[in-house]
């Protein structure tokens, strides 16, 4: 078995809930977890990574906008020189928006793109340059149902998951020949998290019946990728609670 110790994980879109529960997972499992979202949200990042240290895991929290281009170059050689080679990155910013067409301005739409699509590209490339050094690694996207069907009101959504979905076939295609194991999931339904709980209460009552995806299970899910034997690589997984529609 991999001394996981030894590498470093970066978790791109750090939330309250999946973020934190794939960072905490890897951290478990003994990688050097960076957890990553802006700078206004670094508070909530400390806290994360701070009960992470307090577990005896270790954990180093970066406030970086993974729209920007330098900013994700300088994060990722920062990880790679003075922390440990990285060894997984997730990709998990939300970007979730709902606007009918015509009330869908440019500045929305290229504000989701750039959140869910190329932050996800940016993300994607740097994490490619280190990897395929060692030719080990995973790069994992997190989709959603947007990324396979285009619901009303959502065009900007849609349009940047299925971009993303995209990315993550291209690069499985380049990448896995190179020993890293490119992976999409898709989340197909409404998660546990503070949105969902007070916005949408009649939906977070079915938590009682496991009608809710958990953050700690969808975690799960990303190790168990992660670890396969490269003979029998996932390429695409969907996620939803047993009694969600599709």
């Amino acid at each position: 078995m991999r001394d996981y110790s030894k590498f470093s994980a970066i978790i791109i879109g750090a939330g309250v809930s999946t973020g934190s529960a794939i960072t905490r997972k890897f951290a478990e499992m003994g990688y050097h977890v960076c957890p990553v979202r802006r700078e206004r949200n670094f508070s909530e990042l400390e806290k994360l990574a701070n009960g992470i240290k307090e577990a005896g895991y270790s954990a180093t929290p970066f406030g970086v906008d993974a729209r920007d281009e330098d900013a994700i170059a300088k994060l990722f050689k920062e990880v790679e020189e003075n922390i440990a080679p990285i060894d997984v990155v997730v990709f998990n910013p939300g970007a979730n928006v709902f606007f009918p067409i015509e009330d869908t301005t440019a500045r929305v739409y290229k504000k989701v793109w750039e959140m869910a699509a190329f932050a996800g590209f940016l993300t994607g490339r740097e994490a490619a340059k280190y990897m395929k050094k060692r030719g080990h690694g995973s790069i994992f996207f997190t989709g959603a149902t947007a990324s396979v069907r285009g619901g009303a009101g959502f065009s900007a959504f849609s349009g940047a998951k299925f971009a993303l979905r995209s990315l993550s076939q291209s690069m499985a295609r380049e990448l896995g020949p190179q020993g890293i194991h490119v992976a999409h999931f898709i989340i197909d339904g409404a998660i546990d998290t503070p949105f969902i709980k007070e916005n949408f209460p009649d939906t977070y009552a079915l938590k009682e019946k496991d009608g809710i995806l958990q953050p700690k299970e969808i975690a799960e899910a990303y190790w168990n990728i992660h670890v396969q034997h490269p003979s029998a690589w996932t390429q695409e997984m969907d996620l939803r609670p047993y009694m969600e529609k599709f």
